[in-house]
């Protein structure tokens, strides 16, 4: 077996044992087999942990790369369950805003800087540049190809499914097999990438991001000379606007960072390239101040919040790639090795910014809410501006926050304030929601006719998520342009009161059933079984004819043998 060979079975292994971990950790984690915790600390280490392996493999010797990975991932970790202290639960952190950034920031950043190190000097910046540049394309170049072995697999399992045979289907439907193919298919990728290293150079990629920086700023030139002509309104208190100038300046200084490369021989060489690069470089620190600027004017009329402060802190990062981009410029000669000098800075300013993110040092939550709890006791927040079930969120802190509300609305006078905590409004969800409702109403008929309260009842039960499924589900048309679904309501089960409701939708081009009851105003899901071998493949055919006569509801033909309480009957 030659080197490229054993080189490619080694990598593929680590792929698929990285898929069968994560696959493992998940199921743990899913069916609450172990502390949730731990279950996070293990999930979180094995993710970062074999990320870092396999994209360190290669620049590094395979051991060597598991050990700086394994230092990654436990450092992560340790910030991960840090975080994790200000929630009672783990899965509420993942739903605060800037909680996954930070994560990505301790994994991913100190990887060129490993492999700067095995080289001799941590602080070379053209080996920590080209190490960043090879490691994304290497990766980019892997994950590429992975998606094209699934598109493979699904072709293929649909052409040998017109022929009867389902082994595919049955690998890819298994609980395990999409993830070992994936794994496989990136561990072969990757080891591929490593023997034409000189074919798949970061050099291509750096060229090409090159010849977008000229547009790019035509675009922040003429965006700062029309704000002026259209009004500074139209980013006051806006903060997808913050947003976008962000991501602006972040392409931007990515653009400055391709065009100055690791070395001046190495850089843009023309002259047109280079004025565009300073001219860039100068007007960097414009979308930062603006996107400052924006966030500030929402955080002085409602407050802190986490995804706030997290804009905060991307403002911050991106005005000073800016001030000393600028200042590199400005400085006159070797403005070029100034940034790259910057860079390096940058990297660990960002790294000592996630730590301290996910740290006691920046607790989002901790901040948000106390400012919250302050504005609104001091009166700059008005109660229709209250969001509690935001705030309550927000973990202890956000709890604590409302323990304090809550004290001072048993105070007299404070009937108002009480009435906003039973009731809290949910600011957009309750007019999305609202919104969803309207048109599954307006989209599925009710069979037979006068019982539509029964799916007004049921909707306004239903989660977020299974309103819209259900409005995607009638948003399919039958043949006759009549929307997919309908609602079929009736005694079906003859010996409990009331009625039972059973919606037949049409998705994916086949037929989708669910049920519920209604008892005592609870929603209850109740399971669907089909008696007979009818071909659901006539779904639209089958959801016409409800909605065209009066539902043909009727015993089952069955009989059933009592146990107790319970009875067991036969399916055909």
């Amino acid at each position: 077996m030659d080197r490229n060979m054993r080189q490619r079975l080694m990598m593929a292994a680590m792929g698929g044992l990285a898929g069968l971990c994560l696959h493992l950790l998940l199921e743990v984690s899913q069916q609450n087999l172990v502390p949730e915790r731990l279950a996070l600390a293990a999930t979180g280490f094995a993710a970062v942990f074999f990320g870092g392996w396999l994209s360190l493999t290669g620049p590094l010797p395979v051991r060597r790369a598991a050990l700086g990975a394994g230092a990654v991932a436990a450092v992560v970790t340790f910030f991960l369950l840090l975080t994790s202290l200000r929630f009672d639960g783990t899965s509420a952190m993942f739903d605060t805003g800037g909680s996954v950034l930070p994560v990505l920031v301790l994994a991913l950043v100190p990887l060129p800087f490993l492999v700067a190190q095995a080289s001799g000097h941590w602080r070379d910046y053209p080996t920590l540049f080209t190490a960043a540049w090879t490691i994304v394309v290497r990766m980019a170049a892997a994950w590429l190809f992975t998606g094209l072995v699934w598109v493979l697999i699904l072709l293929s399992d649909a052409l040998l499914e017109l022929v009867g045979v389902n082994l595919i289907g049955k690998i890819t439907h298994s609980e395990v097999g999409p993830w070992l193919i994936t794994g496989l298919s990136l561990g072969v990728a990757l080891a591929v990438v490593m023997e034409f290293a000189d074919l798949i150079s970061p050099a291509l990629v750096l060229k090409l991001l090159r010849l977008v920086l000229p547009p790019v700023l035509l675009v922040m030139v003429l965006f700062i000379l029309g704000l002026p002509a259209r009004g500074f309104d139209t980013i006051i208190g806006s903060v997808p606007v913050a947003q976008t100038l962000i991501v602006m300046a972040a392409t931007a200084a990515l653009l400055v960072t391709t065009a100055v490369d690791q070395s001046d021989a190495e850089a843009v060489q023309g002259a047109f390239m280079r004025r565009a690069t300073q001219a860039l470089a100068l007007i960097l620190p414009v979308p930062a101040v603006l996107a400052g600027w924006a966030l500030w004017q929402r955080v002085d009329q409602f407050g802190w919040t986490p995804e706030r402060l997290a804009g905060a802190v991307a403002a911050l990062v991106a005005l000073a790639y800016g001030v000393i981009y600028a200042g590199s410029v400005l400085s006159g000669r070797r403005w070029m090795e100034r940034i790259r000098s910057g860079n390096m800075i940058m990297a660990l300013a960002l790294l000592a910014a996630a730590a301290a993110w996910q740290s006691p040092l920046l607790d989002a939550t901790r901040i948000s809410a106390r400012d919250q709890l302050a504005r609104v006791l001091d009166g700059r927040t008005g109660l229709a501006d209250l969001d509690p079930y935001t705030i309550g969120r927000w973990g202890h802190e956000g709890a604590s926050a409302l323990e304090a509300l809550q004290r001072k609305a048993s105070e007299p006078g404070q009937e108002a304030l009480a009435d906003r905590l039973i009731h809290p409004a949910v600011p957009g969800r309750e007019r999305a929601a609202e919104d969803l409702s309207v048109e599954i109403a307006n989209l599925m008929e009710v069979r037979p006719s006068g019982k539509e309260e029964m799916r007004e009842a049921i909707v306004a039960r239903l989660a977020p998520a299974e309103r819209r499924l259900w409005r995607d589900a009638c948003r399919q048309s039958l043949p006759d342009g009549r929307p997919g679904c309908v609602m079929v309501v009736g005694d079906f089960l003859a010996e409990q009161p009331g009625d039972e409701a059973l919606v037949l939708m049409l998705r994916r081009g086949g037929l989708d059933m669910a049920a519920f009851s209604l008892r005592d105003g609870l929603l209850e899901a109740l399971s669907v079984h089909s008696i007979g071998r009818g071909d659901w493949g006539e779904a639209a055919e089958l959801i016409a004819a409800q909605l065209d006569g009066a539902p043909d509801i009727a015993p089952a033909p069955v009989n059933r043998l009592r146990l107790g309480d319970t009875s067991v009957i036969l399916v055909p």
